[in-house]
């Protein structure tokens, strides 16, 4: 039995590999997964089986049967559907044991606008007949790093999310979180909404890095239309200031708060406070 990890060559599914080797997983024990297996290297050199991995065309042999396999959602938006469709029969064709999949808070009755194609790949999912684990991960803290390096250099922050609470926490605690149900007993068929400990405001946030950098910041609330001329005349393309604008909206309708405490639950301790992360981007 091998615990499969894809995405691995990313960002989250590296952390969840080094979380599992952390834990004393026995390296022989982890398969390392991606497209471009040479970004690998560096965890094959400490053991870690690694291996090539296309969501678009999934090679068998990679997974095997008895495997505990964790199923990064793609970045593709638009595709991810089909991709994930083909590594959940790959999964069901080799007899894996479990798949567990990081989809979105509440995916299944949400208006957050990503949510769609995490719903279809959990129902795709449950009508494989495979044991799974769903991990409805909340919102990375590193995602409001581009709104870090607009306060510094501009002093503020733009957008419309109003007074909406956002619930964020690193990606390193929600990779605890999948090194826990991936390696200990009791986590077959649940689902866990997963968000941090303390939710905030976009207006905390101008706060927070204000305080970090030792200068005002300000966060600059306004309408949804004024939020979406300011995108365009700072060059970005419609498809982007679709999702930056309906993300906003998300936010003040609370889409992103989460307050049943599972992530810090499952990891053992509270979740990193989002002040802790913004002074870490101080350099």
């Amino acid at each position: 039995m091998s615990i499969v990890v894809t995405g691995a060559t990313g960002q989250f599914g590296r952390l969840v590999v080094k979380d599992l080797l952390k834990r004393g997983v026995e390296s022989t024990e982890i398969t390392a997964t991606g497209r471009a297996v040479e970004r690998l290297r560096d965890l094959a050199d400490r053991g870690v089986r690694t291996a090539a991995f296309d969501f678009g065309a999934p090679a068998d042999g990679v997974i095997r049967q008895g495997d505990v396999v964790l199923l990064v959602s793609g970045s593709e938006v638009g595709q991810r559907i089909g991709q994930h469709r083909n590594v959940v029969e790959a999964a069901a064709r080799a007899g894996a044991a479990r798949i567990v999949y990081t989809s979105a808070p509440s995916a299944d009755e949400t208006t957050l606008i990503l949510a769609p194609e995490h719903a279809a790949t959990e129902a795709i999912i449950r009508g494989s007949g495979l044991p799974f684990t769903f991990l409805r991960n909340g919102w990375y803290s590193e995602n409001y790093r581009p709104a870090f390096d607009q306060a510094k250099a501009a002093g503020t922050i733009l957008g419309s999310a109003h007074g909406g609470r956002i619930s964020s926490a690193p990606r390193a605690d929600f990779a605890a979180a999948a090194g826990v149900v991936l390696t200990e007993e009791g986590h077959k068929n649940a689902v866990y909404e997963l968000g941090g400990d303390a939710a905030w405001t976009m207006a905390d946030l101008a706060g927070m890095i204000g305080d970090a950098l030792g200068r005002a910041v300000t966060y600059q609330d306004v309408s949804a239309d004024e939020h979406r001329r300011a995108l365009q005349q700072a060059g970005l393309d419609e498809m982007t200031i679709g999702f930056l604008v309906g993300l906003d909206q998300n936010t003040a309708e609370n889409t992103l708060l989460i307050e049943t405490g599972d992530l810090s639950r499952l990891i053992g301790r509270p979740t990193t406070p989002m002040r802790e992360t913004v002074q870490s981007w101080v350099s």
